[in-house]
């Protein structure tokens, strides 16, 4: 069977492939996730996601040709980090190309690296998105992220990226 649209929105489209019911991202935007890491810290987000019905902690992020077409994911990567955190990266590395949730959605995302960081502005988002930068010392992601998820925030996956070594050790 062909693969049918049942639905398409502004940013995102719900198709179905014969028992496959999926999302998948329109216009061919794509995400980009910042690791940015510098001086033992690691720069987190916390900012409400309407799909949740709460504020979420996670690392910065951002689409890549939504507004602007044929934007490429480092200059977007770095556009956003500045818009959502206030520091500006000197150089910005792709680490690869990641499926958030391949039983549910289409969508990956490439996970990028920021590095050379210059507190510019406060951050905070753009156009209402309230965000909520945290600087957090590595060594203490494990209990920010414990104590946040006690406080009822919610916790985005790709900040097991973070959290990896210390669960295994368990």
């Amino acid at each position: 069977m062909s693969a049918e649209v049942v639905w398409e929105g502004k940013y995102i489209k719900v198709i179905k492939d014969g028992t496959w019911e999926y999302v998948s991202r329109a216009r061919g935007i794509q995400a980009a996730v910042i690791l940015a890491v510098e001086d033992g810290h690691v720069l987190l987000v916390e900012q409400y996601r309407v799909p949740l019905g709460k504020r979420c902690l996670e690392l910065p992020a951002g689409l890549v040709g939504d507004d602007e077409a044929g934007e490429s994911v480092e200059a977007s990567a770095a556009r956003e980090l500045e818009e959502e955190t206030g520091y500006r990266p000197a150089k910005i590395e792709s680490l690869g190309f990641f499926h958030s949730s391949p039983g549910m959605v289409s969508e990956g995302f490439t996970l990028v690296r920021a590095t050379g960081l210059e507190r510019v502005t406060d951050g905070g988002g753009v156009d209402g998105e309230n965000i909520t930068v945290l600087r957090v010392p590595v060594a203490e992601i494990a209990s920010v992220v414990a104590a946040k998820r006690a406080e009822g925030v919610a916790i985005d996956v790709k900040l097991l990226l973070l959290l990896g070594a210390g669960m295994l050790a368990g």
